[in-house]
């Protein structure tokens, strides 16, 4: 996700295989970690420990991040339910990647994306978070520990969540190969992307990532310019064609990158592209003026088409979806009771209401159980389930989102999460890939 995302609503998740990590905290912890992890958790959710209760008004927090995710409406209720101030700065994904290396002093809290952990976390100016202090860590969807979203799920290619999700010890900055007891960031946001459509414009059924680049649809594409996010949209394109067999999508080597872009290039100069895009906003306008008729696009984006009362489908395909992650991640240099209020938030994200606030603008939670308690059955069974709503489905802010009768595109949690081909991912090559991308928008 991205700065892209800003100004864009958000949405959760379900039960079932998806909810079982397979990795018990209480396995990871072996006892004494875990007996620190009670005192800590002793007052999550509720509100803190009476100790704290005189100093914790006085806390503020400072968190940075995309605009996916950094919602006043969480300020606020943080405010009422923890007692202390959440300030909330959205950039986009260059500067907060930016920021978090160069300015670690400037935000307690980084909501980021697992691509741009990659690149943040070795730099050192974040600091491993201790599951055992994490309540419903056993909770956590696998994708973010193990990488499958059931025992029998391929991994995905890219830069899947849980290559980056863990550290090897408490003061490390290296990736661990499995789950240990230190996280980089503990999962909050999710969703399974893939190209957006105008069914009343484009003429013919789209079943695949090849109809991005269709001759039929000239002057009437458009793919996000975002290279980490953008390049993988491509590579999906091109696999799809035949044109390119790549080793690994996410980590293409400096041959597969020309390979892939030259592609694009040539597409470009024959008038393919209407435009590209990197906001929220952009891609909304591209679609409902019908300048673009097919183009990369983001679920609450197709909602917003949808809500102007314009035909607008997030279109399954038949190769899958690409994926993209983000959690909470806690600076270096937090300690005390900072720290611990941190921890309580993080705590207090994952308990429900976040979740489900975040399920009704059409992304998923990380822990699905407790986000259920907090949505009707009937709005479980439209995001989750892929069941017809039995009512009209309404946006966090109580707007209709979709008409009784509807049906989720893409289907069910499992359905579109199951299809995960790949994430998006920062290469060993990535400066090259840049440049390179540079040089195709600029073609």
């Amino acid at each position: 996700m991205t700065e892209t995302r800003t100004g864009s609503p958000l949405s959760a998740g379900t039960t079932t295989g998806e909810t079982t990590t397979g990795v018990s905290r209480r396995t990871l912890l072996k006892g004494t970690a875990a007996a620190a992890g009670v005192a800590i958790g002793s007052g999550a959710i509720t509100g803190f420990p009476t100790i704290w209760a005189q100093n914790i008004k006085n806390v503020t927090l400072r968190q940075f991040g995309t605009g996916v995710s950094n919602l006043n409406a969480v300020a606020d209720k943080v405010k009422e339910d923890l007692g202390f101030t959440l300030q909330m700065t959205a950039l986009d994904s260059d500067a907060v990647a930016q920021r978090a290396v160069t300015q670690p002093k400037s935000y307690d809290i980084a909501d980021i994306e697992y691509w741009i952990c990659k690149k943040v976390f070795p730099a050192g100016v974040m600091q491993p978070m201790d599951v055992s202090k994490i309540k419903n860590f056993d909770k956590i969807v696998p994708i973010f520990v193990n990488g499958k979203l059931t025992p029998e799920s391929a991994v995905a290619q890219g830069t899947a969540p849980h290559t980056v999700g863990f550290v090897e010890g408490k003061d490390s900055i290296k990736f661990a190969k499995s789950a240990t007891q230190w996280m980089t960031l503990i999962p909050t946001i999710y969703n399974a992307d893939t190209l957006g459509i105008r069914p009343d414009l484009v003429g013919r059924p789209i079943t695949s990532w090849t109809d991005l680049l269709d001759p039929a649809f000239k002057g009437k594409a458009s793919i996000l310019n975002i290279p980490s996010i953008g390049i993988m949209d491509a590579a999906m394109v091109c696999e799809a064609m035949g044109e390119v067999k790549y080793g690994d999508k996410g980590n293409m080597t400096k041959e597969e990158i020309d390979k892939t872009l030259k592609i694009m290039t040539d597409a470009k100069k024959a008038g393919q592209f209407r435009a590209f895009w990197k906001t929220f906003d952009e891609s909304v306008n591209l679609m409902s003026s019908g300048e673009v008729i097919i183009q990369s696009m983001w679920s609450p984006a197709v909602a917003a088409v949808r809500a102007k009362g314009i035909q607008c489908v997030y279109q399954p395909l038949k190769e899958g979806y690409r994926a993209w992650g983000g959690g909470l991640g806690i600076a270096k240099h937090l300690s005390g009771l900072e720290l611990e209020a941190a921890y309580e938030y993080i705590n207090w994200y994952l308990s429900g209401w976040v979740g489900a606030y975040l399920n009704r603008q059409g992304y998923y939670s990380a822990v699905l159980d407790t986000a259920k308690e907090h949505m009707s059955p009937d709005e479980w069974a439209f995001w989750m389930e892929g069941q017809p709503a039995k009512t009209d489905i309404l946006s966090p802010e109580g707007k209709v989102m979709e008409k009784a009768g509807a049906v989720r595109d893409g289907g069910s949690f499992q359905d579109r999460m199951g299809r995960v081909a790949c994430w998006n991912a920062v290469m060993d090559e990535d400066r090259y890939m840049v440049r390179k991308w540079n040089e195709f928008v600029a073609a």
